[in-house]
C-alpha cells in the first residue's frame, strides 16, 4: 500500500484540511501532526488542521499541533479532506460538512469497524494505530521521515499500544519503532509526556473513580461510573478519565473493564471499554459504537444506572452466543 494513488491529489490541491476525531487521543493528534509536517516536507505546502474539542495539555510537545484549531468555517470547500483515525465519519461532528462538500476525501485509519467512507481509503485493520498505518505509507512511498514527524508517529504508535502493552504491539509495530528512534525520536522523552507527567488533581480522580469501582460476574467484570458532579468536584478535564478501564482490566481476576461516564444527567452516557478475552467492538456495536477486539466505546442515551445494566445485559448476551 502506497500513496501512488493519491500523490497528484495532494499535489494539486490548493485547499488542504486534516482532521481527527472528537476528543482526540495521542494516536489522532500524533497522526495528523504526523501528516501535516509530510505533506510540507514532500510538497513544500501547508494544510490546515482540525483537532476537535479539549486537547490534552499532555501532547503540547507534539511539533506543530499548536498549529491546530478546534474548528472551521463550514461555508469553505476544500479541495482536499483528509481523516485520520476516523473510525465513523459521525465523530468529526460539524467538520463533516466540510468533508462533504470537499472535492477529493481521503480516510486513512485502522479501525476494523472503518466503513471506507472516504473517495479513497487506507484502513488496515490489522494495524495497531494510524500512525503505523501512516509510517507504513510514508516508508512505502518514499516520502521523508524527518525528526519532527518520527516523534509525531512514535507518540501515536506508543499511545495506541499502551506503552507498547497491548496485544496489538507486533514485531512490525517494534520494528518501526526502532526506525522512527533511529529518525529522531527520543523514546524516554515521549514517555515521560504521555504518561509521568501527571497533574495531582488527576491522580486523585482517578484514585477516586477506582475506589468506587463495582465487581461483578465472579469478580470477572469491573466497571466505575463518572458522574458530571464528580467531574465538577475534581475540576477534572476531559482526558481525566483516560486509562480508568485499563486500570481497572489490569486487575488480575478482570477480563472485561467499562466505565461509564455522565455526558448529560439522566440523559447522555459516554461507555469507554476494555477486555482480556471479550470482543467488546461487537458489545458496543450493539449502541452504535465500535473499535477494536480489545478496546473500544459507545455513546448510550440513558441515565447512568440505566446504561450499566444495558451494558452487563449486553455482556451477557454475547457471552451466551460465543
Amino acid at each position: 500500500m502506497n500513496f501512488a494513488d493519491t500523490e497528484d491529489i495532494i499535489k494539486n490541491s490548493k485547499k488542504i484540511l486534516i482532521i481527527s476525531h472528537v476528543n482526540p487521543d495521542g494516536d489522532a493528534l500524533g497522526s495528523t501532526c504526523a501528516l501535516y509536517k509530510a505533506i510540507y516536507n514532500r510538497f513544500k505546502k501547508k494544510a490546515d488542521m482540525c483537532a476537535l474539542t479539549y486537547l490534552s495539555p499532555v501532547y503540547n510537545f507534539l511539533p506543530n499541533l499548536t498549529l491546530a484549531k478546534h474548528s472551521y468555517d463550514t461555508s469553505l470547500v476544500y479541495d482536499l479532506v483528509i481523516t485520520v483515525d476516523v473510525a465513523d465519519i459521525d465523530r468529526i461532528c460539524d467538520m463533516k460538512i466540510l468533508f462533504d462538500k470537499a472535492k477529493t476525501t481521503i480516510n486513512i485509519d485502522h479501525h476494523k469497524t472503518n466503513n471506507n467512507f472516504g473517495d479513497y481509503n487506507y484502513v488496515v485493520p490489522e494495524a495497531s494505530s494510524t500512525g503505523e498505518v501512516l509510517y507504513n505509507l510514508f516508508k512505502n512511498s518514499g516520502w521523508e521521515i524527518d525528526k519532527e514527524t518520527a516523534i509525531c508517529l512514535y507518540t501515536a504508535i506508543l499511545t495506541d499500544t499502551g506503552g507498547f502493552r497491548f496485544d496489538n504491539t507486533t514485531e512490525n509495530v517494534l520494528l518501526a519503532a526502532a526506525d522512527l528512534v533511529k529518525s529522531g525520536a527520543k523514546p524516554s522523552d515521549i514517555f515521560a509526556y504521555c504518561y509521568e507527567f501527571k497533574s495531582k488533581s488527576y491522580v486523585m480522580f482517578q484514585n477516586y473513580c477506582i475506589s468506587k469501582a463495582v465487581f461483578t460476574g465472579n469478580e470477572k467484570i469491573a466497571y466505575t461510573t463518572v458522574y458530571k458532579k464528580d467531574l465538577e468536584k475534581f475540576k477534572a478535564k476531559e482526558d481525566f478519565t483516560e486509562g480508568l478501564a485499563e486500570q481497572l482490566r489490569a486487575i488480575d481476576t478482570t477480563d472485561l473493564a467499562f466505565v461509564v461516564k455522565e455526558i448529560e444527567p439522566n440523559k447522555i452516557c459516554k461507555i469507554s471499554m476494555r477486555s482480556k478475552k471479550y470482543d467488546v467492538a461487537k458489545i458496543c456495536s450493539a449502541f452504535g459504537g465500535g473499535g477494536h477486539a480489545r478496546a473500544a466505546g459507545c455513546t448510550i442515551k440513558s441515565s447512568v444506572d440505566s446504561a450499566v445494566e444495558k451494558i452487563l445485559d449486553e455482556i451477557k448476551r454475547t457471552e451466551y452466543e460465543k
